[in-house]
């Protein structure tokens, strides 16, 4: 019975999960595609859960729910002209898009099925957060820096990209002394 109870949760967030994605692809709304990537946000997080991973869902929340998806909708908000403005491309790729997602999905498959050694293991007992930490601080300390590192070249390439043109501020300027 209980087993059957876990299978009809999982599916439920499975439905909810592929449901809303589809939503979010497919909407010509920006503003009901981000509402729906919400749902798809959570079902995730509700997924970390049952696999009993739940710093990982609860930083799934935080991060994207609460930072990323909170971002993204104040900023589609803000702006006024993206929202009145249809987001339509004019390119079709629905044949080459396929083509990819089926060999993406032989692949999974592939590695799923024929090469995939499952080994069940007991279940650990003791707190996740400990772990995480012991093992980012011990064993993938070089993988952690290189990281910090990426983020922080990307933060700076972010913040130069956004900087204004000095060319016209100085133009602006002189044209107010004169």
């Amino acid at each position: 019975m209980q087993d059957l109870t876990y299978q009809v949760i999982f599916y439920l967030f499975a439905t909810i999960i592929v449901v809303s994605g589809v939503f979010v692809v497919f909407s010509k709304n920006i503003i009901y595609s981000a509402f729906s990537l919400l749902f798809t946000l959570f079902g995730v997080a509700a997924m970390y859960v049952f696999l009993n991973a739940d710093f990982i869902a609860v930083t799934q929340v935080v991060v994207y729910v609460g930072g990323i998806l909170v971002l993204l909708l104040f900023g589609v908000m803000l702006t006024n002209k993206i929202t009145q403005e249809k987001l339509r491309t004019d390119v079709l790729n629905f044949v080459p898009g396929l083509v990819v997602m089926l060999s993406i999905l032989a692949a999974i498959l592939y590695a799923f099925l024929y090469r995939a050694k499952w080994v069940e293991t007991t279940p650990r007992t003791g707190s996740v957060v400990e772990l995480i930490g012991y093992e980012t601080m011990s064993n993938y300390v070089l993988p952690f820096e290189i990281v910090s590192i990426l983020l922080l070249v990307a933060l700076m390439g972010a913040a130069y990209i956004a900087r204004p043109d000095r060319t016209k501020i100085t133009e602006m300027i002189r044209r107010l002394e004169n």
